[in-house]
């Protein structure tokens, strides 16, 4: 395998940035670094931890201009909307620094005359966090910032299209005072992690990716007793009932498939409409999606921008034929979208009709902007359809009664349930997939439970 790595930036096709991989050698001497370091980070006052991290995000947040402008040229989001990711940074960041103290507090059980006892969560040690390029600092921002809190230190690993957000987030965290070998920034192809995962460096893993990737990991680790963080794709879905705010859910479920140009895990795929607005609603959605301005995302007045590189439309691409010659329906000619050429990253969203479960792209994660829309006869027959998936990490509800959103959701195999919003992470919630969705809990007071263990601490007082 090569040394090198480079990042081909879908804007242009051109070579953005080059790296030389570390080797595995190179690679434990890191963690071995970082565990040297997280001993003494872990006796800190919780408030030292806090008072660093929030001094990271001043530096960090300081240079917006310069990471929006990279996190274009790296991903080909439309920079009018690279802002917005540092924004959730931010939210992100401050909710888990703010939450620590109490999330990571001992349990005291009743008390028991002659006896201290808690149940106290104290860090894992190393933890070596792998995000994803497609949001490349929310996927970080979710483990590293709560590890550091919790006491743990971290390695850190960034997918190769996305690696300069790494080296940013290192920079800043160095600037604000944090010490050296605590965060320990990687290049590292494949089998280089695979082999640092197998190996006794490490003691809990965080990965943002692929249901591949997950797997990968799973039997990398498959010799060691260490925890899995895995945040996994999505297939998702949205169910419109009869009684939804029509224009509301046109316009919300449009962006929630389209933004990003359809790079979301919990991006919207699939959508199921009582078949009485069924119509009406598929008119308004071809509508507004026929109002995308596709093209170069570093110009302001681009809302789509080209998906990650030409390979991954041109699978895209090969799903929607394969469901043309299936039977499917597609609305949008990607000639109204100049910038598609069938063969470039530039691709034209799509929105589809006449769509069954027996075609891919109603089974599997797409990854590119794509909506498929099919008609349902109520409550019984969208919970079936929403549950028939591997997936399992969103599913929102578009209703004005709240009480049959709160009927539905317990029947929904996801990790979240939304009503009348979708494609949306708020930090005080756990975010967790089930089935092929992943495993373990990132963010929220629950999120601090996975990058710590429990320790029992049982004293008796004698005399």
């Amino acid at each position: 395998m090569s040394q090198t790595f480079e990042i081909i930036t879908p804007v242009d096709g051109s070579v953005y940035a080059t790296r030389d991989y570390h080797t595995l050698a190179q690679a434990r001497a890191a963690a071995a670094r970082c565990r040297a370091a997280q001993r003494d980070w872990a006796a800190r006052p919780l408030e030292e931890r806090a008072a660093l991290l929030t001094r990271f995000l001043d530096v960090f947040l300081s240079k917006r201009e310069q990471l929006a402008k990279e996190l274009t040229w790296q991903v080909g989001r439309p920079i009018r909307y690279s802002p917005g990711e540092l924004s959730g940074f931010e939210a992100r960041a401050r909710h888990m620094i703010s939450r620590a103290a109490e999330a990571l507090a001992p349990l005291t059980p009743a008390p028991l005359d002659g006896f201290t006892r808690q149940l106290r969560r104290v860090p894992h040690g190393v933890v070596l966090n792998l995000p994803a390029w497609n949001y490349p600092l929310l996927t970080a921002v979710n483990a590293f910032v709560p590890a550091l809190m919790a006491g743990n230190g971290v390695v850190f690993k960034h997918s190769n299209q996305s690696t300069l957000c790494g080296e940013r987030i290192a920079e800043a965290l160095a600037e604000a005072g944090l010490p050296e070998g605590l965060f320990e920034l990687l290049y590292l192809d494949h089998p280089t992690t695979a082999d640092l995962i197998a190996g006794p460096e490490l003691d809990f893993v965080c990965f943002t990716g692929s249901v591949a990737g997950g797997r990968a990991l799973q039997r990398a680790a498959s010799e060691r007793f260490i925890g899995l963080g895995l945040e996994l794709g999505g297939c998702d879905a949205a169910y419109v009932r009869a009684d939804a705010n029509l224009n509301h859910a046109v316009e919300n479920i449009v962006d929630g498939a389209m933004f990003n140009s359809g790079q979301s895990c919990c991006g919207i795929q699939r959508v199921y409409v009582d078949e009485a607005r069924f119509d009406d609603f598929l008119e308004g959605a071809v509508a507004l999606t026929g109002q995308y301005a596709l093209g170069d995302p570093t110009d302001p007045a681009t809302t789509l921008g080209p998906v990650v590189s030409a390979a991954a439309a041109a699978r895209v691409r090969a799903t929607l034929e394969a469901a043309r010659a299936a039977g499917a329906r597609l609305h949008l000619d990607p000639e109204h979208f100049g910038a598609d050429d069938g063969r470039s990253a530039y691709l034209a969203p799509q929105v589809l009709s006449a769509v069954t479960h027996e075609m891919e792209v109603m089974r599997e994660e797409c990854f590119g902007p794509v909506m498929c829309v099919m008609p349902v006869r109520g409550d019984e027959e969208a919970t079936r359809l929403i549950n028939d998936s591997r997936y399992g990490l969103t599913a929102a509800l578009w209703t004005q009664d709240e009480e049959a959103a709160a009927r539905l959701a317990p029947a929904l195999e996801v990790g979240t349930v939304f009503m009348n919003r979708c494609d949306y992470l708020d930090p005080a919630l756990g975010w967790v997939g089930v089935k092929d969705s992943g495993r373990g809990c990132t963010l929220s007071d629950v999120g601090y439970e996975a990058l710590t263990r429990p320790q029992s601490v049982h004293f008796r007082r004698l005399g």
